[in-house]
């Protein structure tokens, strides 16, 4: 353990590190969501099909390769990304294709007579998609996006094949100078698993804020509940 003491700073800023990857991969993962499967529910073909494509084909391809093309092949074409901002990207494309079915999916299945009788109050479809269907939509999102966000957590170790020294980066070049091979990522474990908990944890509180019947269960009980249904 002594060893590992003189690292620690080391292990800090990968710890920060992997955090600003996580949270800006979050943001740019729900703005990618939400365009993406706002435009797959569009009456319109011209938006839907191209929309379609994109999910299918980020879903379809390897999150590496994703990594890989925008670090080193991009170059080629005269595009030079820093390494944080190629693994961001990727990140965020990636999972906010997977979040895009999330939020289609939610909105699809609100009952059709609220689409009708809104309707029928003369709503134009963006009003109803914000005063209807979207709001009713939020609480089924929040479990399956939250396990999104947990993958994106998981994945952000990948951004370490880039050069970006986040946790998984640093524990790498702790266990080559101290060969603490077993302790240093016993310890990265441990770092993911609790950014995991609090991913759960605001999960859970939106979950509680955004719940129709207003249930306040403690947040325990909750969070809980909700790993015993990931599981």
């Amino acid at each position: 353990m002594d060893a590992i003491a003189d690292y620690l700073p080391l292990i800090r800023q990968g710890f920060v590190t992997t955090v600003q990857v996580t949270i800006l991969g979050a943001v740019l993962a729900l703005v990618v969501a939400f365009a993406l499967g706002l435009a797959r529910l569009s009456t319109h073909r011209w938006l839907r099909w191209p929309a379609a494509c994109i999910v299918e084909f980020l879903r379809g391809t390897s999150l590496v390769v994703q990594l890989f093309w925008l670090f080193f092949a991009l170059p080629f074409f005269g595009l030079q990304l820093t390494a944080l901002f190629a693994g961001v990207l990727a990140l965020g494309l990636n999972e906010g294709a997977y979040a895009s079915e999330v939020v289609r999916g939610s909105i699809a299945s609100r009952p059709r007579g609220q689409t009708e009788a809104a309707i029928a109050l003369n709503m134009t479809p963006a009003m109803r998609m914000r005063r209807i269907l979207l709001p009713q939509s939020i609480p089924a999102m929040l479990p399956p996006m939250g396990n999104v966000m947990v993958d994106l957590l998981k994945n952000s170790s990948l951004v370490s094949l880039v050069t970006v020294a986040d946790l998984t980066f640093n524990a790498g070049l702790i266990r080559s100078s101290t060969g603490e091979t077993a302790l240093i990522y016993g310890i990265i474990l441990v770092l993911y698993f609790l950014l995991s908990l609090v991913i759960s944890a605001i999960v859970a509180l939106l979950e509680r804020r955004f719940s129709p019947t207003r249930e306040r269960r403690p947040l325990l009980t909750a969070l809980t509940g909700r790993m015993q249904g990931v599981s």
